[in-house]
């Protein structure tokens, strides 16, 4: 079992950058690769990064490639999500999620609550 806490939203003025960290209890964090999800109002939620279980490979959405960088400290069971040139399109509320590689959400078994992030333009 592994339970996630995303921290580090907010409000942001387009352009600017935020950093979200998501801490993860128990002892298997670098069993698992973890993923970063958002979900806008009205949209379903989509995929914005992962990062294999020692860190090594990344993948990225093409919305958020070369603005955002997904990192993690296995010896600090956090992730963390580096968001920079932020876009009002970028609003949403970011979920992480722990489990195997890849996009597709049914790839992740645990999940945290959500933090908020507003870009306002």
């Amino acid at each position: 079992q592994v339970q996630l806490v995303e921290s580090g939203g907010g409000l942001v003025q387009a352009g600017g950058s935020l950093r979200l960290s998501c801490a993860a209890s128990g002892r298997t964090f670098s069993s698992y690769a973890m993923g970063w999800f958002r979900q806008a109002p009205g949209k379903e939620r989509e995929f914005v990064a992962a990062i294999s279980r020692s860190g090594g490979s990344t993948s990225y959405a093409d919305s958020v490639k070369g603005r955002f960088t997904i990192s993690r400290d296995n010896a600090k069971n956090t992730v963390y999500l580096q968001m920079n040139s932020l876009k009002p399109e970028d609003t949403a509320v970011y979920y992480c999620a722990a489990g195997g590689w890849g996009n597709a959400q049914s790839e992740y078994d645990y999940w945290g609550q959500g933090t908020q992030v507003t870009v306002s333009s």
